[in-house]
Parts: structure tokens; sequence; C-alpha cells
């Protein structure tokens, strides 16, 4: 039994290691993303990276194993230092907030960022402007982005084409959380803006040998690469969607006013109370999904569930316009059994490269000035082809491992 028991015990620590990607944050300042504009300091930041099920993983695309670890180290050299053409950034003093849909420019492969272009006080809030991170030719500091090469080995055929119906739903640990500091210390809430994108740039048949085809992989796509970044978003990934800390709160509350006319410096362009954000509540975020000028009159709080004023909202990414971002978020990842949806899809038998990206989102309701109290902040989240955990079945022993669906007994066994 005691042998038994201690099987059984490694077992679950491999689950939990072959489940989990980390990252830490040690920051000594961590501001609001258009008022403060101040940094996050990355220069401890360390990603350590591991995968269970099929899965294996590579930081050049070549060397492939179940755990990686990137940090400011090798980030430039990473895996056997052999890939030279990689353009991973780790920021370079410090995290500055951003903005983004989600959207990726198929021309360099690269996840659309929006930054700060001016920002000052309307009598309801605060006016926008907001540029293009120009990361066309290279990525810019003030966020993270590495490359990561996920190889599937489930299945035999490899599907060219591309299309969720041919590939299979990959899920966020529960276990998954972003969170600031050690237990006990006061949060000033910059956590609850960090976001994470998984961009999928495109995919090779997982027996590709050809290095400088797997490392090339981008939204082009051909001569053997299935190009996923040219009609697919990237996923991102909003921890913490219910938690805003009460200081928060009150700086919104204080500041946002109805918004009832076009003119953003105009008083009578105010009047009313705005809609309430609570602890617990997911309220959406208005992300930048274009060029914004200071004749786009947008202000920080439009938005139907903020200040009501849905002018400078669209449905689409557009210049002048903010868009409500369809983000993956905690609320999802903690539904039980078969609600608890994918964060995205592989295609089996297939090697893809994924640009991961990690920024503070400046258009986070909880992105406030004295945010900048912050301290450490940590981020951890696995991977895993499991849907269904024990506790989703009621099963009797460990209530965490994850239930293997294809050898659930048949009728009659």
């Amino acid at each position: 039994m005691e042998k038994r028991n201690k099987r059984h015990e490694k077992r679950v620590k491999r689950l939990l290691v072959g489940t989990g990607l980390c990252a830490i944050i040690l920051s000594v300042s961590t501001y609001a993303w258009f008022i403060g504009m101040k940094t996050v300091n990355v220069t401890a930041f360390d990603v350590k990276i591991a995968a269970i099920d099929g899965l294996s993983l590579s930081l050049d695309g070549t060397t492939f194993s179940d755990s990686v670890t990137i940090n400011e180290d090798n980030y430039n050299t990473p895996g056997d230092g052999t890939y030279l053409t990689n353009t991973n950034s780790w920021g370079g003093d410090g995290l500055i907030p951003m903005s983004s849909v989600g959207k990726i420019d198929t021309t360099s492969s690269n996840l659309i960022l929006y930054e700060k272009g001016s920002f000052t006080a309307s009598p309801g809030g605060y006016r926008v402007m907001a540029s293009k991170v120009e990361n066309t030719d290279a990525e810019q500091d003030g966020y993270v982005a590495f490359d990561l090469f996920v190889k599937n080995l489930s299945g035999n055929e490899y599907y060219d084409e591309v299309n969720i119906l041919n590939e299979e739903g990959i899920y966020l640990t529960p276990q998954s959380a972003v969170k600031t500091g050690a237990a006990g210390e006061e949060t000033a809430g910059i956590e609850n803006s960090v976001r994470v994108a998984f961009a999928q740039i495109g995919r090779v048949i997982a027996t590709e040998e050809n290095t400088a085809k797997i490392q090339g992989i981008d939204c082009t796509g051909g001569n053997g690469v299935s190009a996923i970044c040219a009609n697919r978003d990237a996923t991102i990934w909003e921890p913490n969607d219910t938690k805003h800390v009460q200081n928060a709160i009150n700086w919104y509350t204080t500041s946002c006013v109805k918004r009832i006319a076009q003119t953003i410096t105009d008083p009578a362009s105010f009047n009313g109370t705005c809609g309430t954000v609570s602890d617990g509540t997911f309220v959406p975020t208005y992300a930048v999904s274009g060029v914004i000028n200071y004749t786009d009159g947008v202000d920080v709080y439009d938005g139907a569930e903020y200040n009501s004023w849905t002018t400078s909202v669209s449905t689409t990414a557009q210049d002048g316009k903010l868009m409500k971002v369809s983000t993956f978020t905690d609320s999802m990842k903690n539904l039980k059994g078969t609600e608890r949806p994918e964060l995205f899809y592989l295609a089996p038998n297939s090697i893809t490269k994924v640009r991961v990206y990690i920024w503070i989102e400046g258009q986070d309701v909880d992105n406030y000035d004295f945010a900048s109290l912050g301290g450490q902040i940590s981020v951890s989240f696995g991977f895993t082809k499991e849907q269904l955990y024990g506790e989703d079945i009621e099963y009797d022993g460990d209530p965490q491992l994850p239930v293997d669906v294809d050898k659930r007994p048949t009728s009659g066994e």
C-alpha cells in the first residue's frame, strides 16, 4: 500500500510539472497605462514550459523535449543557440502597458499592438490617442515575445487544410493563475491587467526535418507550410477577469462620467453616472483596434458597460475605434466538465509555431494610476488535451487527475 501511494504521489507531481508553464516578473514599479506610463521591470523574468499527452516543445524548432526554459540570458539564443533568425524580445527596460485585440500582421507574422500616443484628462475620463507599435521589422521594447514550437504526435494523418474540424482541442489547466507577490502581500491589482496571447503562425508535418523551413514558418505558407495566422487571430488569455481591487473601483467611480455627446473637451458632453464595476463581476475590455488621433474623440471609458458612449466602438478592428475584445477568461477556464472550452486547437501529427506575447493591457479598467504600488507579478499556466478532471465525473480517486476520454469504457465494458 505504501509503495502504491508513493507511485500515485509521483504520478501527480509529474502531471503538475507536465502541464505547467511558469513566468515570474520581479517588479519594483508597476504603473498604469496611459496615465503614469512607467514600466514593470522584467530583468528576472523567467519562463519554464513543460508538456505531456503527446506534446513536446522546442524553442528553436529542432530540439524537442518535454520541458524548455527561456529567460533573459537565453531568449536571443534559444534552444541550442542555432536559431539565429529568431525575433524574440524580452521587453528592454520593462513592460510598458500596450493594447491589442489579437490581430496579426501577416507581413511580419507579429501581433499588432498599440501604445500611448497622447493622454489628457477629459471632463468625464481621459482622452485617448494611440499609435501602432512599429514591430514589422523587429519587436520593440515594452512587452515579451518569443517563439514556441509545439509538436503534437497524436494521430498519424497530417491535414494541410487549416480547419479546427481537423484539429484537437487544447485546454488551459485549472491551476493556471496570475497573481502578485508572496502570500499575504498587499496588491494594487496590476496583475488583473496582464494578458497572454498565443498567436499560431503556421505548421508543418511532424516528420519535417528541414530546420530552415520549420524556423521560417510565417503567415505566407506554401512549400509544405500551412499558414494559420493569415486567417486566425491570436487567442488572448485574460486572467482574473472578475477580480477588481477596491482602489481600482474607486478610481473608476471617481473619474468616469456618463458621456452624451461627441465633443470630448466640452463639459456638456458628460452628465450622469457610469456603469457599475464590482469585484466578482466580469466587465469587458474595449481595447485599441487601430491608430487613434485627437480628431477621433475617444475616451478611455467609452463603451456600453462604462460611460454608455458607443460611437467610438466598432465590431471590427479599424483606426479611430475601440473594440470589445474577445478573450479566453479565467471564468471559462473554471467551467466544469463538458462546459470547459478549448483554449486553442492543434492539428495531429504536426509541428506548430506559436508566438507567445505577454503584456499589460492598458485599456483594462483595473489599470489605474495607483497600481504603481504593485510588486512582483507571477504568471503560471499549463496546457492539456484533457477536458475532463476527476471531480467532473465524481471520481473517487484524486479529483485533480484528468480523465483520458479516449479510454473511457464503452457500454457493456
